[in-house]
């Protein structure tokens, strides 16, 4: 039953009062940022610009280089060659399909990964429940969402810095999870409620649960993203399966996005989901909408935005590969993903192409390369 419900997660995943500063244990390519030792409940201060080190660090490569850390891409069990080589190029990696490798297998392949490209950013799906990738000899079993929500704050915030220990120690420094979406009704939400990804119906209580699993992974030297905004809570679809899900109900000013503000002192990333908000943007995905990517800005985060997975999920399907990384870019947001090598090759050769051409795209490159960079931890 276990492998049956991780071989369904595969396909389903998307695939996201400051006490005085604990030092992560584990060495991190990315840098480490002060950890509350409990979770405040104030509203944070949005993430600060990059540093102007981070824009001259950017400045100094070229437009190759710039876009190559705009692309994330996939491995899949083994390192074959078509995925060596996109690791080679690319910023950024997510392990897909690591099902009951051990933690001595696991630190193997990120060994082989950082021989091939030394800064790259290496990151999974550990969420918990159905959407754990890493879950052989070594990874402790993670709770579902479902489940964390029950613990206090304090215990969710030790037991996901137990849980980022782990993947500190098998050199993931970027952990695609918590799920910040608020849920409406369990039954009928496939991608968040009917996997029991989710913290609850209450956002308030969805907020203390992020916050609470994001600080205890940064606790460890592992970066956190808030997944899905705006929000796949009150969607019936799954965007890996349909080219087109759609929220009709979710507002700028609705209450489901508080988690994503309230949190974003916490947030590494933040993943912006492939829904079309008909409330917000009817005419775009969201990962493709400046109004929808618009809304973080604007709130002042100027963090990593990621898209979703933009190789194999339909939602993806209706621009081709070579634009997709392109309208990423062009929303306001930083780092398109691809579980495809292929499909992520076309996307940085496609916004590489684009950007040559295009001054102003060329300019946006630049920044969310700053971004990249400072995610890295070379700034």
């Amino acid at each position: 039953m276990r492998a049956l419900g991780f071989l369904l997660v595969l396909l389903l995943a998307g695939c996201a009062a400051v006490q005085p500063e604990p030092k992560p244990s584990h060495h991190s390519s990315l840098a480490p940022k002060p950890e509350p030792t409990s979770i405040p409940t104030s509203t944070p201060s949005p993430t600060p610009t990059p540093v102007d080190a981070c824009l001259t660090a950017a400045q100094a490569l070229d437009v190759e280089q710039q876009t190559n850390l705009l692309v994330m891409t996939g491995v899949s069990g083994s390192l074959d060659d078509s995925e060596a080589e996109a690791v080679a190029r690319f910023g950024s990696v997510i392990l897909m399909e690591q099902d009951g490798k051990s933690a001595k297998q696991v630190t193997k392949l990120v060994k082989q990964i950082k021989a091939l490209n030394p800064d790259i950013v290496v990151s999974t799906d550990q969420e918990g429940g159905l959407v754990q990738r890493l879950d052989g000899s070594g990874f402790p079993a993670m709770p579902s969402a479902v489940k964390q929500a029950k613990m206090s704050d304090a215990e969710l915030q030790e037991q996901a810095r137990e849980w980022g220990k782990v993947l500190a120690d098998v050199g993931v420094t970027l952990n695609l999870a918590p799920v910040a979406d608020t849920v409406g009704n369990a039954a009928t939400n496939a991608p968040i409620g009917e996997l029991k990804r989710g913290y609850g119906t209450d956002p308030d209580v969805v907020t203390q649960k992020v916050r609470s699993f994001a600080a205890g992974m940064r606790q460890e030297g592992v970066a956190a993203t808030l997944k899905h905004f705006p929000g796949l809570g009150y969607v019936s679809g799954n965007t890996d399966y349909t080219a087109r899900v759609v929220d009709s109900k979710t507002t700028e000013d609705s209450a489901s996005l508080e988690p994503f503000k309230n949190a974003l002192e916490f947030a590494d990333v933040v993943m912006v989901s492939s829904a079309v908000y008909t409330k917000i943007d009817p005419d775009s995905i969201a990962v493709y909408s400046p109004t929808v990517v618009g809304i973080l800005r604007d709130w002042g985060y100027d963090g990593v935005i990621s898209s979703d997975d933009l190789g194999a999920a339909k939602a993806a399907q209706s621009v081709s590969a070579a634009k997709r990384a392109v309208a990423v870019v062009k929303a306001g947001g930083d780092l398109a993903m691809s579980v495809d090598p292929a499909a992520a090759t076309k996307m940085g050769d496609g916004l590489l192409k684009a950007a040559k051409k295009d001054s102003s795209l060329a300019a946006l490159v630049e920044k969310s390369a700053a971004r990249m960079l400072k995610l890295q931890g070379k700034c």
